[in-house]
């Protein structure tokens, strides 16, 4: 059967589609800031969005034959769609462990929260911060922790190498610099 005629249909997927899984048996680290960004969009989503589309749905409704009322449709499917997002918020708010990588400030040593210079051996040097995984944003250098990159950073310390298996190979990386926020 086509998935798409089953979720038109009522049946909802409840995975979100492009977002990160948390890995079985580890714990929803996230920073402060990230768990505000999420809290922020659930209340949104509960307090704006889905009471402005049920009003939307409901006048739709009552202008007749719903079945080609395209308000009434598109209006239902943009509320299943907000309804998904609260259930996949809710349930990564209660498993989030909030965690304040400032308390490693001023250590060299590599954890959840450090912003990190490093240098592969072909000479390029990226810097990337160790968030949670609903903080990523590789564009911006957010990378998860459970990462490949982020996990052959881990303990490891300012002036230090370690070997990153890669598609192409093993990367040596040079790590330059290690920083946390101030509190």
């Amino acid at each position: 059967m086509n998935t798409e005629l089953m979720k038109e249909s009522g049946e909802e997927d409840d995975a979100d589609e492009g977002f990160p899984s948390i890995p079985a048996g580890v714990k929803n680290y996230i920073r402060p800031q990230g768990h505000q960004r999420l809290k922020e969009e659930l209340l949104r989503l509960i307090d704006m969005d889905r009471p402005e589309v049920v009003r939307i749905v409901h006048w739709a409704a009552s202008n007749g034959d719903r079945s080609e009322n395209g308000d009434y449709i598109y209006g239902k499917r943009r509320l299943r769609e907000i309804d998904r997002r609260i259930r996949f918020l809710t349930k990564r708010l209660d498993l989030a462990e909030v965690f304040d990588p400032s308390a490693h400030h001023g250590s060299d040593q590599i954890f959840f929260g450090a912003t990190v210079v490093y240098q592969n051996q072909s000479g390029e040097t990226r810097s990337v911060t160790i968030v949670g995984v609903d903080e990523i944003d590789p564009l911006n250098g957010l990378i998860s922790w459970v990462s490949p990159v982020a996990r052959a950073l881990t303990k490891a310390r300012e002036g230090d190498s370690v070997s990153l298996k890669t598609p192409s190979g093993i990367d040596e990386l040079r790590i330059l610099s290690v920083t946390y926020p101030e509190q």
